[in-house]
């Protein structure tokens, strides 16, 4: 398989283009940009430590054009810290969740959890304790910012990564036994390598996710309080307070362009570089990409790997010797009291955490409230699951020809990219005022809205599935003749449900995220409104009710969690037993 020849993740490998003027050309650029990268991070950074003291000392947005440049580097460099910290914390909890069965009744219901609640429910929470903690420093309200990102990109990544794991083929996971690998080793070279393609477009997508929420993150306004961070989606906010629609445009044209520059010089060389571990026999096309040639080209990274190699080789000796597996003659079986006890305690937390929460809620409202709530919940329930039905039925057959398709990939991806990147809810003032000409209720405009913030994840999911097909299989597909419904049922159908499965799950949780900013819109004065839960935890954020907060929020994970126990489960329990390309 081609794993077992590439075995770990290689970024340094050469490419074929030799030639001294070459080298030197691709040396310069690769030099440059390196430290014209470095020198933008450095000088947007410093001006996160600037002082911070409300509400006399805050900072504004000016819709003055010639600052959307700085706007736009601040929330780039917020957007890849927090895909940074999302990605570690995919690699911890993914790996606890998917290889400690006791973790796996804890992580993944807390997964749903987390997953459901929305982004203004953690920034009520986080904003106040952030800016405590660094007091009279701008850098809180960063922290604060970059966590929000953060909650909008990790939990989809962290499916992605956990579904791979629980898939890897059972052959694969044998001869890690076999050969007595250390669980270090297992991970850098299996499991890494056998998620990347996945965690690739799943990271794209959850980059996209940030996004949509960045308005959210950068101009807070929660429990009564206004805070605003200088940014593009801070700078959208204060354009559309102001209806302002020549600044809107000059955002949209700095967004685009911010889209395509990311496209081009991050997510395509991953894609790129990721598809050398897909899990086949035989060698499809090879990849290229120019960046990546200019890359492998230079010789800058070849003297960084001959400096760094020796240490990078001690640090994974080290991790290897410290994570070594015991030998045993037979697997040990779990301990059935140790099952009985975890689950008691698990339980009595549960039940505790539930307990509280009902008392704090009733404490302020009463059961009527309650019964109102989760009526506005159905109503979001019924948006999400249209929403769902399209999505599979449009953009299912579209993400499978453009997965099996090396050429249109090239072609489709950064339309794909653009269309999924771009905050859907810098086009709300739009909608808005279309809705508001046509006399189209926010209930029905709402589905749209949502639909443009959330029917991403499917797709990208259903691509990364299809470009993870075996060239194996696509081969022997060929050669029995199987087309059209035989090929989908045989082939395409079992290949890609998992991450089918994947996707729904983190579309459905981004479809109720997205409902918060889709079911309460405004232009300048006008404000629209949809009956739903998402509207309902949106006021009850921006006026600091703190119990219709929670009651909101714990509204939204039960439905959530629900779908995920009753559905969502059931399907992943079946790509685990009868889908799983082994």
């Amino acid at each position: 398989m081609k794993i077992m020849r590439a075995p770990q993740l290689n970024f340094f490998r050469k490419a074929g283009l030799q030639g001294a003027s070459s080298l030197r050309l691709a040396d310069v650029a690769v030099g440059l940009g390196t430290l014209a990268l470095l020198y933008v991070a450095a000088r947007v950074g410093a001006e996160s430590l600037v002082r911070f003291s409300p509400p006399d000392v805050i900072p504004t947005i000016n819709l003055d054009p010639r600052n959307l440049p700085n706007y736009a580097a601040r929330s780039t460099l917020r957007m890849f810290i927090g895909l940074a910290l999302s990605t570690l914390f995919t690699f911890a909890y993914g790996y606890a969740a998917a290889r400690s069965r006791r973790a796996e009744r804890i992580l993944v219901p807390l997964l749903d959890i987390l997953q459901s609640v929305p982004v203004l429910g953690f920034l009520s929470v986080t904003v106040t304790l952030f800016i405590a903690l660094f007091r009279g420093s701008l850098l809180g309200l960063e922290a604060a910012s970059i966590f929000a990102i953060f909650t909008g990109q990790a939990w989809n990544m962290t499916f992605s990564f956990y579904q791979s794991l629980r898939t890897i083929p059972a052959e694969l996971d044998e001869m890690t036994t076999l050969y007595q690998l250390s669980r270090w080793e297992r991970f850098t070279r299996l499991e890494l390598p056998a998620s990347v393609m996945g965690l690739v477009w799943n990271g794209m997508m959850s980059f996209g996710g940030g996004w949509f929420f960045l308005a959210a993150s950068e101009s807070i306004s929660v429990l009564n309080r206004q805070y605003t961070l200088p940014g593009l989606g801070s700078y959208v906010a204060t354009a559309i307070a102001a209806k302002d629609m020549h600044a809107i445009w000059w955002a949209i044209g700095t967004m685009v362009t911010l889209v395509l520059l990311i496209d081009q010089f991050f997510w395509k060389p991953l894609v790129v570089i990721a598809d050398r571990y897909k899990l086949e026999l035989s060698a499809g096309e090879e990849r290229r990409f120019w960046v990546v040639d200019l890359w492998r080209a230079a010789s800058l990274p070849q003297h960084f790997r001959r400096i760094a190699g020796p240490l990078l080789q001690a640090v994974d000796k080290r991790l290897s010797a410290l994570t070594r597996v015991a030998v045993q003659a037979e697997p040990k079986q779990p301990s059935k009291a140790g099952d009985v006890v975890f689950n008691m305690l698990a339980g009595l937390v549960t039940v505790g955490l539930v307990v509280a929460a009902v008392r704090f809620v009733l404490s302020g409202v009463g059961l009527r409230e309650v019964g109102h709530a989760a009526l506005l919940g159905l109503a979001t329930s019924a948006r999400v699951a249209a929403l769902l039905i399209f999505s599979t039925v449009v953009w299912t057959p579209i993400g499978v020809a453009i997965g099996m398709n090396p050429k249109l990939a090239r072609l489709s991806q950064p339309v794909v990219q653009i269309f999924a990147s771009f905050p859907a809810n810098f086009l709300f003032p739009f909608a808005t005022l279309w809705f508001i000409k046509l006399g189209v209720s926010l209930n029905w405009g709402s589905m749209l809205l949502m639909a443009l913030g959330a029917q991403w994840y499917l797709l990208f999911n259903v691509i990364g599935g299809a470009q993870a097909i075996p060239n194996d299989l696509r081969e022997m597909a060929a050669s029995l003749g199987l087309r059209g419904f035989r090929k989908w049922k045989f082939l395409i159908g079992p290949a890609i449900f998992g991450t089918w499965v994947t996707g729904a799950i983190t579309a459905s949780g981004g479809a109720w995220n997205a409902s918060i900013v889709s079911e309460l819109v405004s232009w300048g004065n006008t404000t629209l409104k949809a009956k739903g839960l998402g509207a309902y935890i949106a006021e009850a954020t921006t006026s600091g009710d703190w119990p219709r907060i929670v009651l909101g929020v714990g509204l939204m994970s039960v439905f959530v969690v629900a779908a995920n126990r009753l559905v969502w489960r059931p399907l992943y329990d079946l790509a685990q037993r009868r889908y799983q390309l082994s």
